[in-house]
């Protein structure tokens, strides 16, 4: 079971969402036509099959607007569910749903997406050791949840920011004159829980990174042969992650080499909205 994110760290994302969607004046739409003291029955459900994550988001655009509305889910975040599943029901004031709406959809079905795509990653791996991570190709404001919605389709993380590990890619290679240069001085920088990563682009570049010693490798943009090459010399010295134009097609192959990381910025930066919708019921 996947443990989901504390409303503590999703909330400010959902109010932020939900004051550029309500604007100035609210929603002029509800207020118009539906009265004030008017109850309403909806389901959140699944238009095509997929992974579920972010049903908190969901939740909380809702209660936002009425703390009073019932919300029950009928999954858990990470569980599969085929098309026309329902994922939640809701029960509540009729404006506070339909204002809350289009929040809680674009945050569920962008989540979902990612998800879903993750998974088909991970089943594309399967049985080869290969753990598949994202990057840092995210919506800005929204890391925190779309590196959740990869946790819910079976990936691993990758670094959060800028400030949790060092990965040293190739400007930082150009600004400090050689691979072993810039892993030395990461090295000598980094307290004894940091990580030291740095990326290679080619076999020279990766006997240099060996020989200095630090705790990954990325390769970037190897070839198949020149990948397994690297994971002959290195593989129980660093950790060795593969990278760059990886696709559907690809990864098998990639996994194959014997890599122990492969990390795809399409699970965040290119994942298609998962299509749900939000029916009235009853």
């Amino acid at each position: 079971m996947i443990e989901p994110l504390p409303d503590l760290l999703v909330q400010p994302i959902v109010r932020a969402a939900l004051a550029e969607d309500l604007g100035r004046a609210g929603d002029v739409t509800a207020q118009a036509c539906v009265p004030e003291a008017a109850e309403l029955s909806v389901v959140f459900a699944a238009r095509r099959g997929g992974v579920v994550a972010g049903l908190s988001c969901a939740r909380l655009a809702m209660a936002e607007l009425d703390p009073a509305l019932a919300f029950e889910p009928h999954v858990r975040d990470g569980d599969v569910v085929p098309a026309g599943a329902v994922l939640a029901a809701v029960q509540g004031k009729a404006r506070a749903i339909l204002s809350a709406e289009r929040t809680a959809l674009n945050l569920l079905g962008r989540l979902c997406g990612i998800a879903t795509l993750t998974q088909d990653y991970v089943d594309a791996v399967a049985g080869t050791g290969a753990r598949i991570t994202d990057t840092r190709k995210t919506t800005p404001g929204l890391r925190a949840l779309e590196k959740y919605a990869v946790r819910c389709g079976g990936g691993v993380n990758h670094r959060f920011g800028l400030d949790d590990a060092i990965l040293i890619k190739d400007n930082h290679v150009a600004a400090c004159g050689s691979v072993g240069e810039a892993v030395r001085r990461a090295k000598a920088y980094a307290g004894h829980l940091m990580k030291v990563e740095v990326e290679v682009d080619n076999l020279v570049q990766f006997h240099e990174a060996l020989a200095a010693d630090p705790d990954v490798v990325m390769l970037d943009n190897f070839s198949l042969a020149d990948m397994a090459e690297a994971v002959r010399l290195g593989k129980g010295r660093v950790v060795l992650e593969a990278s760059g134009g990886v696709t559907l097609e690809t990864v098998r192959a990639i996994a194959e080499t014997g890599v122990d990381v492969i990390s795809v910025g399409a699970l965040t930066h290119s994942a298609k909205v998962l299509d749900i919708g939000l029916d009235a019921v009853g």
